[in-house]
């Protein structure tokens, strides 16, 4: 590893400064579980790395029953599935939290530094696209708010400009007689890449038997994580069915794109976008109705 400069700032004002300042020979650290093993492997350069873990607002994890979760771009895995509360109003994003790397990874490793590597596999970012994500970005001309689906822009690459940095992620509450899943395929239980990750959510009726809307978003399946819009709003406003959940897996299946490598092939993987997509989909639908 390449020798580099070390800060800690201790305000989003102070990290936006040094950032600006450093243009792109500087790097963020979060809980380093990506940067420090990219930069290990030489294919990342950061003369200057960035540690923003003592930023307090980076370290936030709070919810309100009317204004939903803001979770901390630092706050590590662990936090939050150990949290009862979040764990229990946010299943979907419990998913994502359980899968990102072993227990020791999950005691650094952030969902804010998961969607801010951008990786086309990265387990948080389908579930927080699930779950209406918003990304609340500060930077040298203020804040904006970043859908999440609109965060990340090409594999490794995302939405943030010279100086910027993510600051927290809001999640809605969840509507009634709502549910989300998410599941990945891999080789082996733990500790492994995607080879296909599905993220879903669902709205149902009082009644527990149609849909009132639906949000599908797909990893490993192209060079960005996919939210297939089109897989999702074809359940609005239909009957819970085998019919409508396999209409439903027919459109994400195409949109993916994906490529064939060591991990899968673009057949298996599109196949793989079908079988995980109604699994998703049914747990999803049983957590809505209270299961």
């Amino acid at each position: 590893m390449e020798p580099f400069d070390f800060v800690s700032p201790t305000t989003i004002e102070e990290a936006v400064k040094t950032l600006a300042s450093a243009g792109d020979q500087a790097r963020i650290l979060a809980g380093g579980t990506d940067l420090l093993v990219q930069m290990r492997a030489g294919r990342r350069t950061a003369p200057l790395v960035v540690d923003i873990k003592g930023i307090p607002e980076l370290n936030v994890l709070s919810y309100d029953a009317s204004k939903g979760l803001t979770l901390g771009a630092a706050v590590p895995c662990y936090k939050i599935y150990e949290d009862e509360t979040v764990a229990k109003v946010y299943p979907g994003l419990i998913d994502a939290a359980f899968l990102i790397g072993g227990i020791q990874i999950q005691g650094r490793a952030s969902i804010g530094g998961n969607i801010c590597n951008a990786a086309p596999s990265g387990d948080a970012i389908p579930a927080v696209i699930a779950l209406r994500g918003v990304c609340n970005v500060a930077g040298p001309n203020g804040t904006r708010e970043i859908l999440c689906e609109d965060f990340c822009t090409a594999p490794g690459q995302n939405a943030l400009k010279n100086g910027e940095i993510l600051v927290s992620i809001s999640i809605p509450a969840p509507q009634a007689n709502s549910g989300a899943n998410y599941l990945r395929f891999i080789p082996r239980n733990e500790m492994d890449i995607a080879v296909v990750g599905v993220g879903t959510s669902v709205q149902l009726d009082a009644s527990g038997q149609n849909f009132v809307s639906a949000r599908i978003a797909l990893a490993s399946v192209a060079p960005t994580p996919v939210f297939a819009t089109e897989a999702g709003d074809s359940l609005a406003g239909k009957a819970v069915s085998e019919e409508a959940i396999q209409q439903a897996s027919e459109l994400a299946m195409a949109a993916a794109k994906p490529i064939s490598d060591m991990r899968g092939t673009i057949r298996q993987r599109i196949h793989l976008i079908g079988v995980f997509t109604r699994r998703t989909l049914n747990i999803a639908i049983e957590r809505a109705r209270g299961g």
